[in-house]
């Protein structure tokens, strides 16, 4: 079990303040790692300390991840806080618009594209950079089962999340030689605010209920596992790996 110690760890963890993120953040405190989330707004600073209020090691910074100046700034802030180490990066941010392709305007395909994959290809670079010099570390991406399939109403999204799957392995290509492990985490089907449309529509609710083999929706709880997989030792010649988390629907 000391494989999947994180004790004295350094982490970022983006989108920590609900949902997967926070599960996934949560993973880590509870793991021994210290944990820095960046959130959207002021709410990181209640989440954060929650955390500490339980003895757990977490900071919260509000960071705009659209803009590339405030994702420094924040990237920076972090690093401060963690004492110039970092360990282990997690991208777990993320948007969704909605809308019929043929009417999906540009501006939101913007939006999308900028925290989705920018952004994560932004953090994923700065990180690097703070690891080769230590000789390694852990990156995890989110990305989807949209990375493997399109999706309705949702292109941008869709091309979010495949271009996270060949993010993870261009940059595992470069890095693992070099002591980082790159690798990816594709959640199924959560019951999350991001899927609140697709949770209240009881047809594609069914539809889609009734092809998991699992039997049920995920939950931030089912991140954990896999996350300390990725994030600790037990994984050390893990790289470029996309790993689904869906409760069996990919093999459908």
């Amino acid at each position: 079990m000391n494989m999947f110690d994180l004790e004295g760890r350094k982490a970022i963890v983006t989108g920590g303040t609900r949902g997967l993120g926070k599960g996934m953040a949560e993973a880590l405190l509870e793991a021994g790692a210290e944990v820095v989330i960046f959130g959207s707004g002021d709410s990181v600073h209640n989440v954060a300390g929650a955390f500490r209020e339980r003895g757990l090691a977490c900071h919260g910074l509000v960071v705009d991840l659209s803009h590339a100046i405030a994702r420094g700034r924040g990237f920076d802030e972090a690093l401060a806080l963690l004492d110039g180490r970092l360990d282990i990066l997690v991208t777990a941010a993320g948007v969704q618009r909605r809308h019929k392709s043929e009417e999906f305007p540009l501006e939101d395909w913007s939006d999308v594209l900028e925290v989705n994959l920018t952004a994560v290809f932004d953090l994923c670079q700065r990180a690097a950079r703070v690891m080769l010099p230590q000789g390694g570390g852990k990156i995890v991406n989110v990305a989807s089962l949209l990375s493997f399939f399109g999706g309705l109403t949702v292109p941008a999204y869709a091309a979010s999340k495949g271009g996270i799957a060949q993010l993870t392995k261009a940059l595992a290509n470069e890095w693992a030689g070099r002591g980082i492990c790159v690798n990816a985490i594709a959640p199924g089907y959560m019951a999350t605010d991001m899927n609140s449309a697709l949770l209240a529509d009881a047809g594609r609710n069914a539809e889609i209920s009734a092809r998991i083999p699992a039997h049920r929706w995920g939950t931030a709880e089912d991140m954990k596992g896999p996350l300390l997989f990725l994030a600790s030792g037990a994984s050390d010649y893990v790289n470029g790996a996309i790993l689904p988390v869906d409760g069996g629907y990919l093999g459908r």
